[in-house]
């Protein structure tokens, strides 16, 4: 059994792996609304670039900064055509709280919280 510092268990569902059980179930939600036609397209742990890496020089010599990334954990359209990026939350962390804002800022993406 492994667990977060946040105490989220991962869960394994039809092969794949889930960092919590609300997030499997979430998933097992989301499959049975695009098995009836609700929703389509659905992907799980969505990458996005919100800020790419970067070089700077110091010192004579080129660095290199990490880029920054945010892993939605399902992407999926509506019958209507909405792309809808959702995350499930027990806790939502500074980091992500700035996540957040940049998706909408650089994608125009506000994130579904479930």
């Amino acid at each position: 059994m492994v667990w977060s510092k946040y105490h989220a268990k991962k869960t394994t569902l039809d092969g794949r792996t889930f960092d919590s059980r609300k997030e499997a179930r979430r998933f097992a939600e989301l499959s049975l609304l695009e098995k009836a036609g609700e929703i389509y397209g659905l992907e799980c742990q969505v990458e996005y670039e919100l800020i790419p890496p970067q070089k700077y020089r110091s010192e004579g010599r080129w660095k290199a900064l990490r880029g920054v990334k945010y892993i939605a954990d399902f992407r999926y359209t509506t019958k209507d055509g909405e792309t809808v990026v959702e995350d499930v939350k027990g806790f939502k962390t500074d980091a992500y709280k700035i996540k957040r804002k940049l998706m909408l800022q650089r994608f125009g993406i506000l994130i579904k919280e479930v």
